[in-house]
């Protein structure tokens, strides 16, 4: 390791210590009252088959979100019955997660997991009358979010937490870090998460003797028309949003040439739709300000994509072990998975938690026991 990635590496440990010590405390007693609370809402929704819960301000939440919140612990002997999946044996995420980092491990790829919070866990007092910002912090409350992802660390898996600094972020009443009509992340937080990945992965040999993208930035604002704002009856939409957007690209005559994903890229980003908004144009909302597009800004290099409208949880393994397999040398050149997906896929994936084998189990030899 040359002295400047040395140093790098001491820097991004230092910095993560410090965020460490600076997290919040859970209040398990508010967390679990908050809990009951989100599941109360999500039950009183599916009785009348609303996808969307209107909260306080103008605030929209997705009501599977309520439900997977209000479930509470949702791996091991809990899977079965948190899970929405619709085969019981597909449950629990974290014997495939660990069988996933177990097969990157023998490949030399390095996994990095990035659950994007419910929305309702950074702006909870928007859904709860019983819960309060003070200062505009709202307090931590995702108690068994933090369980797993310390069970997965145990266990060697790295997970980015955003919670502690989408909060942070939030109480600096700067931009939204999620957006307030759509399911999704705002670009804000786009930036924010591409940012924590340039952190924790540092400089390493293999990117740092990539040749950079040169490339500009320049911030819009938009106006959208959120997936939740459009599941609400016709009368009920308040104005629609606008977001201030950080675009990325390359300078042209005609402005800036998005980044496109990079087949050869090392850095793989495996996503939900929160790999897909402000990223794919359309009903997207914009292109080249998502969060491929941030990763490509922060990186200094073009990612190669395989994102998905529905979860993240199985069908993006999927798609990755296909091109494996049509490509047998595919992986060899991959030094860094970054699997991003809705945290409440833990238990919201109808299709669960499959495990995928990457690439064929090698033959037997001839002869052998």
């Amino acid at each position: 390791m040359s002295r400047r990635s040395l140093l790098m590496a001491l820097l991004v440990s230092l910095l993560g210590s410090m965020a460490s010590a600076a997290e919040p405390a859970i209040d398990r007693k508010a967390a679990e009252q908050f809990r009951t609370e989100c599941a109360a809402k999500a039950a009183a929704l599916s009785k009348t088959d609303s996808l969307t819960y209107v909260g306080k301000d103008g605030w929209l939440f997705l009501a599977r979100e309520l439900r997977h919140v209000g479930v509470g612990a949702f791996w091991g002997k809990n899977a079965a019955q948190a899970s929405s999946a619709s085969r019981p044996e597909n449950a629990d995420p974290l014997p495939t997660i660990l069988d996933f980092k177990a097969q990157l491990d023998k490949a030399g790829i390095e996994l990095i997991l990035l659950p994007v919070p419910p929305k309702c866990l950074i702006y909870p007092d928007k859904v709860s009358g019983n819960v309060r910002a003070h200062d505009g912090r709202a307090p931590r409350l995702d108690a068994h979010h933090q369980e797993f992802y310390s069970l997965l660390g145990k266990h060697g898996v790295k997970v980015i937490d955003l919670v502690p600094e989408l909060l942070a972020e939030r109480a600096k009443n700067g931009p939204e870090v999620f957006c307030k009509q759509d399911v999704h992340w705002s670009g804000h937080a786009c930036v924010l998460a591409a940012r924590a990945i340039a952190r924790r992965i540092g400089n390493p040999p293999w990117l740092e003797h990539l040749p950079k993208l040169e490339l500009a930035r320049e911030t819009k604002v938009i106006e959208i028309s959120g997936d939740l704002w459009k599941s609400l009856p016709e009368k009920q939409r308040p104005p629609k949003e606008k977001l201030a957007l950080r675009f990325v690209g390359r300078k042209t005559d005609t402005g800036l040439a998005p980044v496109e994903p990079d087949r050869n890229s090392p850095v793989v980003l495996l996503a939900d739709s929160h790999g897909l908004i402000f990223h794919l144009g359309g009903d997207m909302h914009a292109k080249g300000a998502g969060f491929p597009d941030q990763l490509a800004a922060e990186l200094g290099v073009a990612v190669d994509r395989i994102a998905t409208r529905g979860s993240g949880a199985t069908p993006v393994r999927i798609t990755l072990a296909r091109r494996a397999r049509k490509d047998r040398n595919y992986l060899a050149h991959k030094k860094l998975i970054i699997w991003c997906l809705a945290a409440r896929d833990f238990t919201e994936s109808f299709s669960g938690w499959r495990k995928v084998q990457l690439l064929p189990s090698p033959k037997p030899k001839a002869g052998g026991n």
